[in-house]
């Protein structure tokens, strides 16, 4: 049970937290029926990319053995076989399926974007994430997918701000990753993904600079918007800037000076000053849209 849990990887359902988005952002956090279709809606895309993590140490099952880190994975070091990730991908993907027939609002409409969500991310295994910047970029399109999701499950319109900030965010986040990949192939001479070689310090340090720079002046446009200050009744959420200013130079210090960026969501998991900045920031925005 270990190993399958080990295979499913439901630390990382962390991620499908960006579901509650558009609840957060529309002011509906408080709408008990829309609140059960998100959590619906979270539980049905934790399946979806459980049925990819199956597929993907499936397909990378050589790689993976030669990796220092990665050989430990279930099927890498044959702890789990091949037809048993097989089947658990299907069961996984049959789940997701299967829990959204239970929202009350746009439950095949739903359906409809994790199965994109689940497509997309196949291809990306199978062949996409062996092209530099497609890769990323299919990465950060996962996460839209993600709130489009949330949105489509609560009838909530998805803002543009909303869109971009989301894609700049984890485009961000998917170079930093990236250059733990290019940090271990300088000292090790191999390269741990097929793409890697297509990346050098100089481009990746220049594309996270890039993307946090111009995530942080999108999200600045967001705060001071005439649209989202109507549409949110109030002119104070540009206090929350600072917040996300100073979580950027962090992530950053931990990508650049401490070389810890190769998984964002033990990151998030386990540094603290990260994970307080996050709560601050979601608290002070809570206490401004819902309260003020």
């Amino acid at each position: 049970m270990q190993d399958i849990l080990k295979l499913i990887r439901p630390y990382q359902w962390i991620k499908n937290t960006f579901v509650f988005l558009p609840l957060f952002f529309g002011q509906r956090l408080t709408d008990t029926e829309l609140l059960v279709n998100t959590i619906i809606t979270f539980i049905a895309f934790s399946f979806a990319a459980s049925s990819i993590y199956c597929f993907n140490d499936v397909i990378d099952v050589a790689a993976d053995r030669r990796h220092p880190i990665k050989c430990r994975r279930p099927v890498a070091s044959g702890a789990v076989s091949v037809r048993t990730a097989y089947t658990l991908m299907v069961a996984m993907i049959a789940l997701s399926l299967a829990t959204l027939t239970l929202l009350s609002c746009k439950p095949f409409a739903t359906m409809g974007v994790t199965v994109a969500y689940w497509l997309l991310n196949t291809a990306y295994c199978w062949r996409l994430k062996r092209y530099a910047i497609i890769d990323v970029c299919i990465i950060a399109f996962g996460f839209v997918l993600r709130i489009l999701a949330g949105g489509t499950s609560t009838g909530i319109v998805i803002s543009h701000w909303l869109v971009m900030m989301t894609f700049l965010l984890t485009l961000f986040l998917s170079f930093s990753k990236r250059r733990d990949d290019v940090l271990r192939m300088m000292k090790t001479g191999e390269a741990p993904r097929q793409n890697t070689s297509r990346y050098n310090l100089t481009f990746i340090n220049q594309a996270i600079t890039i993307t946090g720079g111009v995530m942080l002046v999108c999200y600045i446009m967001y705060t001071v918007s005439p649209e989202v200050i109507m549409n949110l009744g109030t002119p104070y959420i540009y206090l929350t800037s600072g917040y996300v200013i100073i979580g950027l130079l962090r992530y950053i210090q931990l990508t650049v000076v401490d070389e810890k960026s190769g998984d964002p969501t033990k990151v998030i998991l386990h540094d603290r000053f990260t994970q307080l900045l996050v709560a601050a920031w979601g608290l002070t925005f809570l206490v401004i849209i819902y309260i003020m």
